[in-house]
């Protein structure tokens, strides 16, 4: 890879680190218990969940 593709790489790596804490953290604020150990019928509908809330703003920014 070129230099500016890893300089880019480590950008990516840097902000998903910072993303992933926050909202992993705020996730454990609004829902308590420990992920890893919830039912796995919850944890298939709450990704569901997350999907649906991807693609309405992924249809919101197209449709801007």
């Amino acid at each position: 890879m070129t230099p500016q593709q890893e300089k880019h790489l480590r950008s990516i790596k840097k902000d998903f680190s910072t993303l992933v804490d926050s909202k992993y953290r705020r996730g454990q604020e609004e829902h308590g218990g420990d992920l890893f150990n919830k039912p796995l019928l919850d944890l298939v509908d709450n990704s569901i969940d997350e999907a649906i809330d991807q693609v309405v703003y992924l249809l919101t920014l197209r449709n801007k």
